[in-house]
């Protein structure tokens, strides 16, 4: 996901990065998914988007908060244009990571049009730019939608990979704390255990199911 938006403001693929149009390959682009550089590129993006959208959050709600209720003393101003100052620099970061992890180059937002010197003139143009306000915004409404993808791409990662190697594991650990195979089910009375060969190819077939679909929850 981008970061501020501004006149003109768009996505590219960035020229020296490769594009999803390659040469011909002997697998479809499904199966190869799990296993490019793309596709781990992209959960690095996602895995890195929740703790940067934490910050961006605490910092864009803690300073706008702190400007608002000053705002009844001329203390108010230079904090709420920190607030979007800072904003705008979290949106040049996540310029360069969506350009590094992702191969997109995101344009710039129109820059800051100070008609005065010094730092009245600066605090005027950084509240009056429509880019700052919408930084601000993507500030806030970042963080849900990183929790969700990161929850998403963990969770699907972690089990399509943990299910898919299940056979090697279990041949590696053929008994856990004196149990055969993997516990899915377990009260005072009653177990139920993967260890099978049926079962354990089940098992690594609906993991190959949610590996493939991982690519997918990570931006593809």
């Amino acid at each position: 996901m981008a970061t501020e938006y501004g006149q003109g403001y768009g996505l590219r693929s960035e020229p020296g990065l490769p594009s999803s149009a390659g040469g011909r390959h002997r697998l479809p682009a499904g199966l190869r998914a799990p296993f490019e550089a793309r596709s781990w590129r992209e959960f690095g993006y996602v895995l890195l988007s929740l703790p940067i959208s934490i910050l961006l959050f605490t910092f864009a709600v803690t300073m706008v908060s702190l400007g608002a209720g000053l705002l009844v003393t001329f203390l108010g101003i230079p904090v709420l244009a920190a607030a979007l100052a800072g904003c705008r620099g979290f949106g040049a970061l996540e310029r360069t990571r969506a350009r590094a992890l992702l191969g997109l180059r995101v344009d710039e937002p129109e820059p800051l049009r100070v008609r005065r010197h010094g730092a009245m003139g600066w605090m005027g143009a950084v509240l009056k730019s429509g880019a700052s306000w919408r930084t601000l915004l993507y500030a806030v409404l970042h963080l849900p939608w990183a929790v969700f993808s990161f929850t998403v791409a963990v969770t699907l990662w972690t089990c399509g990979w943990a299910m898919l190697t299940y056979p090697l594991w279990f041949w590696v650990f053929p008994m856990y704390a004196g149990q055969d195979g993997l516990q899915l089910y377990g009260d005072e009375t009653h177990r139920v255990y993967l260890d099978n060969p049926f079962e354990i190819t089940v098992t690594a077939l609906v993991g190959l199911l949610f590996t493939l679909a991982t690519p997918g929850s990570c931006g593809r």
